[in-house]
Parts: C-alpha cells; sequence; structure tokens
C-alpha cells in the first residue's frame, strides 16, 4: 500500500520560481482590481449624494444619513483638536425673544387710503346724542398694480414769425421747434424705462426674450423676440464706453478674482453650434469700490487669462485651474488659491467614503478649514483693520496651517492616489503655496467666493436661454452682465440704475462725463429723479 503523495513528481526550483512569480502578479493584479473597484464605489456614492442627498457642504452633526456616513468624531485618529490653539467659546448673553408674527410692511412703499365710516343713522348713541369722533384704527394690506404699457407722447411746439418784417433770402428758417433729448437708441420706439425693464428680465429674473414676448403680449403689446433682441444689441453697444472704463476700473485695485463658466454659442465661425465657449469674469477695483466685467471667449486657453491680465501687477485669486497658473507666475503677479475649492474636495470625500478612517480624515481637514474661517469672521467682528488683521493671523491661524500641513502630509502616502481622499490631499497639497498667500494682507479673503457670486447670474440664466444666438449676442450679454453685476456689486438697486444710465449716457460727451455714471461713483441722490 502506497502512502499518498510517495509518488508525486519533485517541483525544481526554476518552476517554483516561475510559480511564485506567477502568483506575484496575481495578488498585483488583485489589488489593482480592489484598488479600481473602490474607487468606482466611491464615484458612485458621490453621484447617488449629489442626485438625491443634501446639496448643502456644511457638516452633519444630528446623525447618519443614507448618503453620508457617520463620523466617530470622539475617536483619537478624528480628533479636532489643535495643538497649541485655545477652542473659542461663545457666550450668549440675556436678551428678550421677539414674538413671533406678521412682519411690518415697509415703509417706503406709497400708501393709498380707504376710508370705511359709519352709516348716519348709526352715529348717534342709544340716548340720542351725536356721537363724536375720537380717532380711527388702521389695517394695513398688500396690493399690486400690475405692469401697464403706456405711450409717452412727446409734443414738440413749433414756432413762425407772426409779422410783416422782410426776412433776408439768406436767413436761417424762421420756423423753430424745441429738439428731443438724445436717445440711447436714435429713432428707437423704446424708452429708457422699458429699456431697463427688459434687461433686468433677461439678466436678473433670467427670463428669456420670447418669454418677454409673450409678457408683452398679454399686455397688449405685439413686441417680437427679434425687436427685444436688436434692443438688447444696440444698448449694449451704446454702453460700450462704460464697460471700458469698467475694465480699467478692474485692475485699479490690489486684487482681481477670476473665474470662467461655460456657454454655447450659436453661429461661431469655423466651430459646430454645439462646441462649448466660455464666459470669463474678472471682479476687481478698489476694496470699497468693486468693478465686475465679464468677457466671451471661444476657449478656455490660458491665453485668455494672460489677455486679460495684460499688465497687470497685484494678486490675482482664482480655483486650481490650470490655465491660470502661467500668467499667475509672471512678474509682478501674487497668485492666490481657493481654500472654498479644497473643501470641497473634502466634502466629496465624506460623501463619498464608505470607510470611516477616510471620511474621519476629509472630516478633520474640513473642521481646520473651518476654525480659518472662524479667525476671520472674529477680525471681521472686532473691527481689526490692516496690521492687527495680519497679526492676528499669524498667531492664531498659522498653526492651524501648520497643523493641517502634518496631516496632509501624513496622508498622502497612505491614501491612494486615484480614490477621493488621495485625489483631494494632492489637490490641496500642490496648490498649499497659493492657499497661504492670503497671511500676507488683511485685504485678501481665504477663497474666490467673490468671482464665483458674480457669475452665478449668468449660470442660472443659462439655464432658461440656453445659449447665445451669436458672438456678438454673447458679446452683448457680456457688456449688460458686467454693468449690472458691477451696480450690485456696489449695493444699487439694477432696474433704477439702468434706468438712469439708459436716460443720460447719449448726452455724456467727455470721459468725465462717463466716470460719474460709474455705479462706484454715482450720485446716489440721482436714482430718485430719474
Amino acid at each position: 500500500m502506497l502512502l499518498f503523495g510517495m509518488n508525486t513528481p519533485k517541483i525544481t526550483d526554476e518552476a517554483l520560481a516561475k510559480l511564485l512569480h506567477e502568483n506575484e502578479m496575481l495578488r498585483k493584479e488583485r489589488d489593482e482590481l480592489q484598488a479600481s473597484r473602490n474607487n468606482l464605489e466611491e464615484q458612485v456614492r458621490l453621484l447617488r449624494s449629489i442626485l438625491y442627498g443634501k446639496s448643502s457642504e456644511k457638516k452633519i452633526v444630528d446623525g447618519p444619513t443614507p448618503e453620508q456616513p457617520f463620523l466617530p468624531f470622539d475617536e483619537a485618529d478624528t480628533s479636532t483638536a489643535v495643538p497649541g490653539i485655545t477652542e473659542a467659546t461663545c457666550i450668549v448673553t440675556a436678551h428678550a425673544r421677539q414674538k413671533p408674527g406678521r412682519k411690518s410692511l415697509p415703509a417706503n412703499l406709497p400708501r393709498v387710503d380707504v376710508e370705511f365710516d359709519l352709516p348716519e343713522d348709526q352715529k348717534f348713541a342709544s340716548c340720542g346724542c351725536p356721537l363724536t369722533r375720537i380717532g380711527a384704527e388702521i389695517t394695513e394690506r398688500l396690493d399690486i398694480v400690475p405692469a401697464k404699457i403706456q405711450v409717452l407722447r412727446y409734443i414738440r411746439h413749433k414756432y413762425a414769425p407772426n409779422c410783416s418784417c422782410e426776412i433776408p433770402e439768406n436767413a436761417p428758417g424762421e420756423v423753430r421747434i424745441a429738439s428731443l433729448p438724445p436717445q440711447i437708441i436714435p429713432q428707437g420706439i423704446v424708452t429708457p424705462g422699458l429699456l431697463a425693464h427688459v434687461m433686468t428680465s433677461k439678466y436678473i429674473d433670467a427670463i428669456p426674450l420670447y418669454r418677454q414676448e409673450q409678457q408683452f403680449m398679454r399686455l397688449g403689446l405685439d413686441i417680437n423676440r427679434g425687436t427685444l433682441a436688436s434692443w438688447v444689441r444696440l444698448t449694449a453697444e451704446a454702453c460700450q464706453p462704460i464697460f471700458e472704463l469698467l475694465q480699467k476700473e478692474v485692475r485699479a485695485g490690489p486684487v482681481i478674482y477670476m473665474d470662467e463658466t461655460r456657454v454655447q454659442v450659436m453661429k461661431e465661425p469655423g466651430r459646430a453650434n454645439t462646441t462649448q465657449s466660455y464666459m470669463w469674469v474678472c471682479r476687481g477695483g478698489l476694496p470699497d469700490r468693486p468693478a465686475v466685467t465679464f468677457r466671451y471667449y471661444p476657449t478656455r486657453s490660458g491665453s485668455v487669462a494672460e489677455e486679460l491680465l495684460a499688465g497687470y501687477r497685484g494678486y490675482l485669486h482664482t480655483d486650481g485651474y490650470a490655465g491660470y497658473e502661467a500668467v499667475g507666475e509672471r512678474d509682478g503677479i501674487r497668485h492666490l488659491a481657493c481654500w472654498a475649492h479644497v473643501r470641497r474636495k473634502f466634502v466629496e470625500v465624506v460623501k463619498g467614503t464608505k470607510g470611516q478612517h477616510k471620511a474621519g480624515v476629509a472630516q478633520r481637514v474640513i473642521d481646520l478649514i473651518g476654525k480659518l474661517y472662524a479667525i476671520e469672521d472674529q477680525a471681521r467682528e472686532q473691527g481689526l483693520i490692516s496690521d492687527d488683521w495680519v497679526a492676528k493671523r499669524t498667531s492664531e491661524a498659522r498653526p492651524v496651517l501648520d497643523t493641517m500641513k502634518q496631516l496632509l502630509d501624513e496622508q498622502r502616502g497612505k491614501a491612494p492616489p486615484k480614490s477621493l481622499l488621495g485625489k483631494a490631499i494632492a489637490y490641496a497639497s500642490n496648490l498649499w503655496p497659493r492657499l497661504i498667500v492670503y497671511l500676507e494682507n488683511a485685504f485678501l479673503r481665504l477663497d474666490n467666493n467673490l468671482a464665483e457670486n458674480a457669475i452665478r447670474p449668468f449660470a442660472v440664466g443659462r439655464k432658461n436661454w440656453l445659449f447665445s444666438g451669436s458672438p456678438r449676442g454673447a458679446d452683448a450679454s457680456a457688456t449688460l452682465y458686467s454693468i449690472i453685476e458691477t451696480a450690485k456689486a456696489n449695493n444699487i438697486e439694477p432696474y433704477a440704475y439702468l434706468r438712469l444710465l439708459f436716460n443720460e449716457i447719449s448726452s455724456a460727451r467727455t470721459e468725465a462725463d462717463l466716470h460719474s455714471l460709474l455705479p462706484q461713483y454715482l450720485d446716489r441722490s440721482r436714482l430718485a429723479m430719474s
């Protein structure tokens, strides 16, 4: 009886080495497939969170949701304590809480009195004596007067001599008539008020021209969208001098915030209608007199940023898009990166990661970024300026940054490069030199949100009008968006400003006249008179 294995052929060293090599290769392939699977699962969880989860990036403290893992904040490896920094304590003083109720109506709204009086037979007491009025109770109700189309008739009186005097043959005509004031659209039938209404409807309320055409039809006026489009184009051309001054104002400040977003433009030479173009936005100017400009370009190339910033010297604040790198390294420009974009990357990790360790690391970074914003809020509330603000950043924000940098360096070699956490760490680490530039000056900000807020109305409008009909139309929109967003940045009501601008720009003869019409330098009392 033979024992099991007695006749088993002997494995040579060469065959054993081959098997071990194949086994090692299979292990590597398995690990790569597992890592790829994990990355795909993260992407799926992130996409499901985007589709079905909350869009807010605020930290969840009330427990987990289907798309948000619970984070073990009480564990040692997820502690958010920063060495050398004392947690800020917020003390709320006693105060009287207002009872919930209806808010009072704004005092600036016009009032129309509607009086109610007793019938004459009820103005006598039970004893027969007449009642005396002792006061009144006033109850206010909101009403609205729907939009009304009206025609302004410009009546110009004519004058001629009524005498028998002899008039020389070469004398100028004696029949005289008052001249019309200059119009923003010569020979047009539209007034500045109607133009301002069309522009605010399109560029603030995101109502496309074809919907405005329908609104005018309901009001009994037949104005087709072709006419409306020509009004937009001609108005933008008339406002070109204001736009050129705004571009100078953007460069006049110490820092420019830049961003870009896609736009689809029809009838671009040599390009298909489905090709994406881009709207670039710059916000700059003096800190208390900001200016915003939009520029349409058919490309997202970095050459556009170089053209827009030609000759500029100062700070440039952008997101991490590579198109800004070349101009950001130019002499005279100090490039800043955006902490809001860094935070967004780590929020995606929390939303898309199943493992608590990865999510805990991401949440630690998010909490540290929150401390940076809290320090800025405290400096603002304390009314700090210039050197005091910078000193507060040095003493309080610098330790937070050092702790975050140490955490990123420790985790960079541990997180898989293609995972959400690995990508977030690489993004923050690569931009780190630009992320800490804000420590240098008090007027610098943590994020590029000023540019994003300026470009957001354009992105909202794009969901309604979908595309621009031509490059000329895109340029017109860029001009009008620039003027409107600058007015909003300077806390001026856009309709009132546009009405004033459209009424007076045709009368402006010098650059000083145009300069006085810029939102930053406008005498606000002129708005009430327009």
